[in-house]
């Protein structure tokens, strides 16, 4: 094989560059929308006369849709048709975020972000399975992932500060700038996304057992690990959720078991390489939603920062936006996978940890290597994972290893949350200041990312194919 400096560069033209614009809009569409919330909460709190138990289920019930349904929705993208699931989704996710900007009460927009989340755990999976099949597996497939890998780290980084400009006028408009956005995604997608065939089932029948019995155990899985981290949750609760969450997981082993056209074909989950990318995606989720949390209320409890210098901090954790499109594609072609994963591990573990000693005081130029570091590990990780999980994987499973994956960022996001919230707590109950129950959370992402790369050194030192 030709060195990778003789190799002609990958570009991107016609309709294949249009439908990755497209796809790459509707994850962009899902970041900025979950990043632009996070800063008008405080807006919508004082509004809608909402308590912060109330409050804090508007962001859960976006985690208990996405992550409850999300491995259904992968499914049945493969099986009932990703254009339609994914084209079908994305116009429940207009009219759900516009219902969100009309609502007057709380319990409207906790349903309104239930059924987005719903919606996303859809058209997510579809979106990223349509690349995976247009995109022949190699280096067009890995620079298509990982352009799409650095417009989602893009979302998540620039909804912070839009979000800011848009709460200081309405904080309604956090939900009506999403419609706009996904209205023209979806008029630009029906006429580029292309027509597949239909998709073929074994004899005929969708595994509606299976699909019951994988839907609950996520959502009882997802609604226990956000128990975690709710101030005043009975610990007997939790644990009986997660339990039932469990059992609810046997069952559905039992029936995809006997199943003649099971939902997962359970063999898929004996790959090595997929299971080390979708518990790699748990752990990083889990430390860069925990980390940006725990940074989100120090800058603006402690430190009394409008959302607006908030979203501005944070902003250069973005630079992965950049670098996942230019830079990480010669780093995967140069060294693996599973070495790029490794690296990124290894700087969000040193990105996290040059934080811990945060004062009181601290100016930004002593908070910048942080934030810096961690888009660079986001550049260097999330990618990658992202093309691990898919790589191998048959086309008609493509939806089920895109679902799989997402499930773990969701549910290692909500982990990640709840448990630095429970160490948040734990510490200032314990007669911790402020600024130590910060630092005691900010452990969490550390130890994570410390997992993390010990998950990933157990690929890193294959020998690539």
């Amino acid at each position: 094989m030709p060195p990778p400096s003789q190799e002609p560069p990958v570009r991107f033209g016609g309709r294949s560059a249009a439908v990755l614009a497209v796809l790459c809009g509707a994850i962009f569409l899902e970041g900025i929308d979950v990043a632009m919330l996070n800063v008008a909460l405080p807006s919508i709190r004082a509004d809608l006369g909402m308590s912060t138990g109330a409050l804090s289920w508007v962001l859960s019930a976006y985690v208990l849709g996405y992550g409850g349904f999300m491995l259904l929705g992968g499914r049945t993208a493969d099986l009932l048709g990703r254009r339609r699931m994914f084209l079908c989704w994305l116009t429940v996710f207009v009219l759900f975020s516009g219902l969100g900007g009309l609502a007057t009460e709380g319990w409207v927009l906790i349903l309104a972000r239930f059924v987005t989340g719903l919606s996303a755990a859809f058209m997510t999976p579809a979106g990223l399975s349509i690349i995976t099949t247009a995109f022949p597996e190699g280096p067009r497939r890995n620079r298509a992932l990982l352009v799409y890998a650095g417009t989602a780290a893009a979302g998540f980084s620039l909804g912070l500060v839009v979000g800011g400009l848009l709460t200081a006028v309405s904080w309604r408009w956090v939900f009506f700038a999403p419609v706009l956005l996904a209205g023209a995604l979806l008029v630009a997608a029906v006429p580029l996304i292309p027509r597949e065939a239909a998709p073929r089932r074994a004899g005929g029948r969708f595994d509606l057992a299976g699909a019951a019995a994988a839907t609950g155990a996520m959502l009882l899985l997802v609604y226990g690990v956000v128990r975690i981290g709710e101030p005043g949750a009975r610990a007997g609760t939790t644990a009986a959720v997660l339990a039932g969450g469990l059992v609810l997981l046997a069952v559905f082993t039992v029936v995809e078991r006997r199943s003649p056209a099971p939902l997962v074909r359970l063999g898929v989950l004996r790959s090595g390489p997929l299971l080390r990318a979708n518990l790699g995606a748990l752990l990083f989720a889990g430390s860069f939603f925990g980390f940006q949390f725990t940074a989100t209320l120090y800058l603006q409890d402690l430190r009394g920062w409008s959302p607006l210098q908030t979203g501005l901090a944070l902003l250069a954790i973005g630079v992965d936006s950049v670098l996942a499109p230019t830079l990480t594609p010669k780093l995967v072609e140069r060294f693996g996978n599973a070495r790029v994963i490794l690296g990124g591990f290894l700087l969000a573990a040193l990105s996290y940890g040059l934080f811990l000693p945060v004062g009181a005081d601290w100016t930004y130029p002593m908070m910048f290597p942080t934030m810096l570091l961690t888009g660079l590990a986001f550049a260097l990780a999330y990618g990658p994972l992202t093309i691990a999980a898919t790589e191998g994987i048959a086309e008609e499973e493509q939806g089920l290893a895109g679902g799989l994956l997402n499930t773990s960022f969701q549910f290692g996001a909500a982990l990640g949350l709840s448990v630095v919230t429970t160490v948040n707590l734990a510490a200032l109950g314990s007669g911790a200041t402020a600024l130590e129950g910060f630092r005691a959370a900010l452990v969490v992402p550390v130890v994570s990312a410390v997992l993390g790369a010990a998950v990933a050194a157990t690929g890193a030192g294959r020998r690539r194919a």
